[in-house]
């Protein structure tokens, strides 16, 4: 496998998400969250679990259905009988963004887990690390308000925002999931983000062939939520 350097890999994942940040600029109006072809006829009565994340749980790049997203929606039709996932991703979302439509995604899917993949975006403009943990702290207290268990994953930047940043930013991930009890990720992008094939011709986004890593990295976390 060919690999890059760990500087490299971080520079990668903060890569992906500046390409998020940059989409944002020219984006169309916010779609509608979505169900993959394994859930969409599935019952209202079911159980749900709602994804808010950036361009990385929106399947930028693909078709929907290749996302990890949308994967993983047919990993649990076929193990977890009962549930079903709606991806309220939006490319170039924000922290700020998914605190402003938490309450609207909570009230119109009244989900029982909820799945929290932002914050990358903050990282990149350099946003007052606060602001970025206030933002979090108000989706994973809304969903909990709301009865819904809440699995946070975190991101990485690379070294050259400086110790005290990089640092900072990892670890507001990590204390916040500790504060509230929640389920933890600290990275998603850890199990392509030095194979430098993983990744779109961009070089900046995940390809199809790389998405079912992703959501295998992710259902340990995801899986004991689904009880």
């Amino acid at each position: 496998m060919k690999t890059t350097s760990p500087r490299r890999a971080f520079i990668a994942a903060v890569a992906l998400a500046a390409a998020c940040f940059a989409f944002v600029a020219g984006a169309q109006p916010a779609p509608r969250p979505t169900t993959t072809a394994a859930t969409a006829a599935t019952p209202a009565a079911q159980r749900a679990v709602l994804v808010m994340g950036d361009s990385l749980s929106a399947s930028y790049g693909l078709t929907a259905a290749q996302g990890w997203v949308s994967l993983t929606a047919q990993k649990i039709a076929k193990e977890k009988p009962g549930w079903r996932v709606v991806n309220a991703s939006i490319s170039g979302e924000t922290t700020a963004g998914g605190a402003a439509r938490i309450a609207a995604e909570l009230k119109r899917h009244k989900p029982a887990v909820v799945v929290i993949e932002l914050g990358a975006n903050d990282g990149l403009r350099g946003l007052p690390l606060a602001q970025t943990r206030a933002n979090l702290t108000k989706m994973i207290a809304a969903a909990k308000a709301a009865n819904a268990k809440v699995l946070l994953i975190g991101m990485r930047l690379p070294p050259n925002y400086g110790p005290d940043y990089t640092q900072g930013f990892e670890r507001a991930f990590r204390e916040l999931s500790q504060q509230h009890k929640t389920a933890f990720l600290p990275f998603l992008l850890e199990p392509v983000a030095l194979d430098d094939r993983a990744f779109q011709a961009d070089r900046l986004h995940p390809t199809a062939a790389a998405q079912p890593k992703l959501r295998d990295h992710v259902w340990p976390a995801l899986a004991p939520l689904l009880k």
